[in-house]
């Protein structure tokens, strides 16, 4: 399995997203690891006041590479509240230096989340696989993304 961290300068992401193109031809699995910052969350209430089914959550976001600390893409996306007080239902769109990575599924209030890889663009033309999402405060303001692309 190939691990890529994505680097700090856009050089250095397109050198990755070039080897992650290189690994997926071979036939191999790659991990690619970036931070979200949820600055844009924005939940749109549409049934009884508060939390309740049918509530539309919308964002795009920047995300950041594995150390926090330079940005390296995008997000943008939905999630309709399907569980109250457990659950939405997501698909989103995360852009990176080479292309993009579509993800589906459900995004748990009590923990970590895993949603599939439903496609992708670019250097990622084709992408399967699964990512998994973990809250890194409390606040849910910063989000780990480590996509396990095959």
């Amino acid at each position: 399995m190939k691990i890529l961290l994505l680097a700090g300068s856009i050089a250095g992401v397109i050198v990755l997203a070039a080897t992650a193109l290189a690994a997926g031809a071979a036939g191999t699995s790659r991990t690619i690891r970036v931070v979200e910052h949820a600055t844009t969350d924005a939940v749109t209430d549409t049934g009884k006041k508060g939390d309740s089914a049918g509530d539309l959550l919308t964002f795009t976001n920047v995300l950041y590479n594995a150390s926090n600390k330079t940005a390296v893409g995008s997000d943008d996306g939905w999630c309709i509240r399907t569980a109250v007080g457990k659950s939405w239902e997501c698909a989103w769109t995360s852009t990176l230096a080479g292309g993009q990575i579509m993800v589906a599924g459900p995004f748990l209030d009590a923990g970590p989340s895993k949603l599939a890889i439903v496609g992708g663009t670019g250097a990622y033309a084709g992408a399967r696989g699964w990512m998994n999402l973990r809250s890194r405060n409390k606040k849910g303001s910063e989000y780990d993304f480590v996509y396990h692309v095959s």
